[in-house]
């Protein structure tokens, strides 16, 4: 018998320097981790399921903080060399964590990533799917997990 946990939280890029990724020295790599109840310094405990502080990170939303970032990070740069511009991106990533009743063991068995990401110009939303899927290769933290990183992205055009 076993049992699911979710992790949700937001991880917001706040490095816009007016340019969005207009190249790669443009834009800053400032980004914000946020849950609901939770303060933006990090404070550690455990999963309340394991008697840890509601109002403190964990290291399971960590892991989930630490894809999503690392995703965020990539694709912005890759959006920058590819002439992408970037102006606004919001994850609200969603990992999940399988345990089994019968002794307390578990292991995450996905975390998917749902950025919403805003560009400058129509023409730039082709190739969002495309940079998703290069940062996806090229994320160090999702190339060392043992379990699938997906993604769900939602772009939009600046008004």
């Amino acid at each position: 018998m076993s049992t699911e946990h979710h992790y949700e939280l937001t991880v917001e890029w706040t490095g816009n320097r007016g340019a969005g990724t207009a190249n790669y020295r443009a834009y800053g790599r400032d980004h914000d981790v946020r849950r609901d109840g939770k303060p933006t310094t990090i404070a550690g405990t455990a999963d309340p399921t394991f008697r840890g502080d509601p109002e403190r990170w964990n290291p399971e939303e960590l892991l989930v903080a630490s894809l999503s970032q690392c995703h965020m990070l990539w694709f912005l740069h890759l959006a920058a060399v590819a002439d992408v511009v970037v102006t606004e991106y919001v994850d609200t990533p969603v990992g999940t964590l399988t345990l089994d009743k019968s002794d307390g063991s578990g292991q995450f068995t996905e975390v998917v990533l749902r950025p919403s990401i805003t560009v400058t110009d129509e023409s730039m939303i082709t190739k969002i799917e495309r940079l998703h899927e290069r940062a996806a290769e090229k994320c160090f933290i999702a190339r060392s997990v043992n379990f699938p990183v997906g993604h769900q992205a939602e772009t939009r055009v600046a008004s």
